[in-house]
C-alpha cells in the first residue's frame, strides 16, 4: 500500500515519506498464561468518570430527556457553538480545517447559516428526510431536538442508519443522541462520502454495530508471521533457557538467550493458548491468510486507502470526506472490522469530544485512521481493539488481504486512558504512519503482546510534553515499543511507572532510532522471570540517544534494571544524562554508565 495520503481539498500530501517494508515484531513474550488477562473483550466496562464542566459527559444521553412530539422542534437557541480558542492549536494550519460557521464576517456567515437552518423534531423519519433534503440542496444546518434520542431501526442497502453525507451538513444538538435500536439489524450510524463535510455539535453517537467477518483472527496469529524469529518456534521450545542470575558472573553476561528468537517464538505459542482464547474460539484462524506476500515487482497502488465494508460503526469518513466532531460523544459502538467509534479515511477533527466504550474486532477500538486526523482536548478511554490499537490505531497490519498504511495523527491536550488489546498498542498503535502526541497523557492502557501504552512499527513518532504512565504488557515495551525502521523522538516527556513481563518496561527499541531529550524514564518495572531492562531495552541494530535525560528507580528481575543494550546495539548518553538508583544494576553494555 502507498503511504501517500492526499488531503481532501487537493492540497499536498500530508503523509510521511515512503519507507521500505519491514516485518513486524513479536518478541519476548513466553509464558504469558496468567500474567495479563483482558476481561470481557466483547464489551467494555462503564466508568464513573466525572466530566468537566465544558465537556459532554458519558451520562448525558440518559439525562435531561424530554418528550418532544413529532410536531415540535429543537430549542429556540439550538446547541451552543464550540468555544473559540486562540491558543497555538486553534489555528487551522496543520490539517487545513477552514470551518468558519460560527464567525461573523460582516454578518455574512451567520446570516447564511440562519437561512439554511432547519429545526428537526424528535422524529427519526423526519431526521432522515431532512438529511436527504440537505444533500439535494447544497447542504444545511439541522438543529435537533434537545434531550431527544433519535432511535434508528432500519438501514440502507450499504449498511448505514442515516443517509450518506454528500454535502456540507451540520447536525447540532443539546443532550441529544442518535443511536441504533438494540433489536435492529447491524449497521453504522453515520457515513461521510467523498465531497461530504459533516459537522457534529453536542451529540452522542451511540450503539452502531457492523457485521463481524465469518472468519476471525486472533492477535498472535496476525502478528506472528511478521516476525522472522517466530519461524524458529519448534527449535526454540526445545532449548531450555538458563537463568543467568543462577550462574556466577551472570550480571556481566549479555544473556543473549533472553533477546534471541527463542523467547519471541514461545511468545506466539503461549499467547495463542492463553491470551487469544476469549476472542478466537468462534472460528479457527487461517495462518496462511496472514503470511506476508513477497514482492513481485512494481505494481500500481492507490493514492489513498479504502475502507472495508464493516469499518466505522459509529462514524465512517470515506476518502475525500471531511468531518468535525465537536463537544460530542462516540459511545458503545462495535465494529466488525476497524474503528469502533470512528474510522477515518479522509480528514477528521475531534475537539472536546469523548470516545469511550467502543470495540473493534480488528484495529482501533476507539478510532482507526488512514487519513488525516486531529484530536484536541478530548478523551479516548475504555475502548478495545482486539488485534491492535485499543484506543487509536493509525494503520493496520495485514490480516486477510493487505495491510493498511497509517496516515497522519496529531493528538493535543488529550487523554488516552484505560484502553486494551490482545495484540500491540494498548493506547496507541501506528503502522507505517506518522503520529504526534503533544501535551497528551497515555495511561492505564494494556496490551498482551507489546506496547502497553504506545506501539509503532515502520513509523514516525513524536512525544512532546507528553506522559506515558502506568501502562502494562505481558510482553515487551510496557510504556513504549518502537520497532522496525521506526524513528521516535521523545522530548520533555515522562515514561513512568509502566510494567512489562519481559523487556523494556519503560521503552523497548528494536531495529529503530529513538532519541530522548529533556525527559525521564522513572519507576518502570520488568517483572517476568526472564525480564531485563526495566527502564530501557535496546536490541541489536537499535540506536537510543539520551540528551539531558534521567533513567532512575527502574527495576527488573534480572540485571540490569536501568538500561540493557544488546551486543550490536548503540546507546549514547550525554554528560548531562543520569542513570542512577536502578535495581539490580544500572546498565549493561552502555558506555559511560556506571553499572
Amino acid at each position: 500500500m502507498s503511504n501517500d495520503v492526499t488531503s481532501t481539498d487537493g492540497g499536498a500530501s500530508t503523509a510521511p515519506p515512503t519507507r521500505r517494508r519491514r516485518a513486524l515484531w513479536v518478541a519476548g513474550v513466553a509464558g504469558l498464561t496468567g500474567v495479563v488477562g483482558l476481561a470481557a473483550l466483547g464489551g467494555v466496562a462503564a466508568r464513573d468518570d466525572k466530566p468537566k464542566s465544558d465537556q459532554v459527559s458519558d451520562a448525558q444521553p440518559s439525562t435531561n430527556r424530554q418528550n418532544v412530539s413529532d410536531a415540535g422542534g429543537g430549542d429556540e437557541g439550538g446547541a451552543k457553538e464550540a468555544d473559540a480558542r486562540d491558543d497555538e492549536w486553534s489555528g487551522d494550519g496543520w490539517s487545513g480545517f477552514d470551518d468558519q460557521s460560527g464567525k461573523d464576517d460582516k454578518g455574512g456567515d451567520k446570516n447564511d447559516e440562519k437561512d439554511r437552518t432547519k429545526q428537526v423534531p424528535c422524529d427519526t423519519d423526519k431526521l432522515i428526510q431532512e438529511i436527504t433534503f440537505a444533500n439535494s440542496r447544497n447542504g444545511g444546518v439541522l438543529e435537533l431536538a434537545k434531550g431527544c434520542t433519535y432511535n434508528l431501526t432500519r438501514n440502507d442497502y450499504e449498511g448505514n442508519g442515516l443517509p450518506v453525507i454528500t454535502e456540507r451538513i451540520t447536525l447540532k444538538g443539546e443532550h441529544t443522541t442518535i443511536g441504533r435500536d438494540a433489536t435492529a439489524d447491524y449497521f453504522r450510524i453515520l457515513n461521510v462520502g467523498p465531497g461530504g463535510h459533516l459537522t457534529l455539535k453536542g451529540l452522542s453517537i451511540k450503539g452502531g454495530q457492523t457485521l463481524q467477518r465469518a472468519m476471525t483472527m486472533d492477535a498472535a496469529t496476525v502478528w506472528a508471521p511478521y516476525s522472522p524469529s517466530v519461524r524458529t518456534t519448534a527449535a526454540a521450545q526445545l532449548a531450555k533457557p538458563t537463568t543467568p542470575a543462577a550462574k556466577p558472573g551472570a550480571a556481566a553476561e549479555p544473556a543473549a538467550a533472553a533477546a534471541k528468537p527463542a523467547t519471541a517464538a514461545e511468545a506466539a505459542s503461549a499467547t495463542k493458548s492463553a491470551a487469544a482464547k476469549p476472542v478466537a474460539e468462534a472460528a479457527k484462524p487461517v495462518a496462511e491468510a496472514a503470511k506476508p506476500v513477497a514482492a513481485a515487482g512494481p505494481a500500481a497502488v492507490p493514492l489513498v486507502e479504502e475502507p472495508g465494508f464493516n469499518d466505522g460503526a459509529g462514524v465512517l469518513v470515506q476518502p475525500g470526506g471531511r468531518a468535525e466532531i465537536l463537544d460530542s460523544e462516540l459511545l458503545y459502538n462495535q465494529s466488525g472490522g476497524n474503528g469502533g467509534g470512528l474510522a477515518n479515511f479522509g480528514s477528521t477533527k475531534l475537539s472536546k469530544t469523548t470516545v469511550a466504550h467502543n470495540t473493534a474486532f480488528f484495529f482501533g477500538g476507539g478510532i482507526f485512521n488512514a487519513g488525516v486526523l486531529q484530536v484536541d482536548e478530548s478523551k479516548v478511554k475504555d475502548n478495545t481493539g482486539i488485534i491492535g490499537g485499543g484506543g487509536i490505531a493509525n494503520g493496520a497490519a495485514r490480516i486477510f488481504t493487505d495491510d493498511v498504511d497509517g496516515g497522519s495523527v496529531w493528538v493535543y491536550k488529550s487523554e488516552i486512558t484505560d484502553n486494551e488489546t490482545l495484540g500491540f498498542g494498548g493506547g496507541v498503535l501506528d503502522v507505517e504512519g506518522t503520529t504526534t502526541l503533544h501535551y497528551t497523557t497515555v495511561s492505564g492502557n494494556t496490551a498482551v503482546l507489546a506496547g502497553g501504552g504506545v506501539a509503532v512499527a515502520d513509523s514516525q513518532l513524536t512525544l512532546k510534553d507528553a506522559t506515558v504512565a502506568k501502562n502494562s504488557t505481558a510482553g515487551v515495551g510496557g510504556g513504549l515499543a518502537v520497532a522496525f525502521d521506526s524513528a521516535a523522538t521523545v522530548e520533555n516527556s515522562r515514561i513512568n511507572d509502566n510494567t512489562a513481563g519481559f523487556f523494556g518496561a519503560g521503552l523497548y527499541n528494536e531495529d529503530s532510532v529513538t532519541t530522548l531529550r529533556d525527559s525521564e524514564v522513572v519507576g518502570n518495572r520488568a517483572v517476568g522471570p526472564f525480564a531485563r531492562g526495566g527502564g530501557i531495552f535496546n536490541t541489536e541494530g537499535g540506536e537510543v540517544t539520551l540528551h539531558r535525560t534521567k533513567v532512575a528507580h527502574n527495576f527488573s528481575t534480572l540485571p540490569p534494571g536501568g538500561i540493557f543494550n544488546s551486543l550490536g546495539g548503540t546507546v549514547t548518553l550525554d554528560d548531562k544524562s543520569a542513570v542512577t538508583a536502578n535495581r539490580p544494576t544500572n546498565c549493561f553494555n552502555v558506555p559511560d554508565c556506571f553499572a
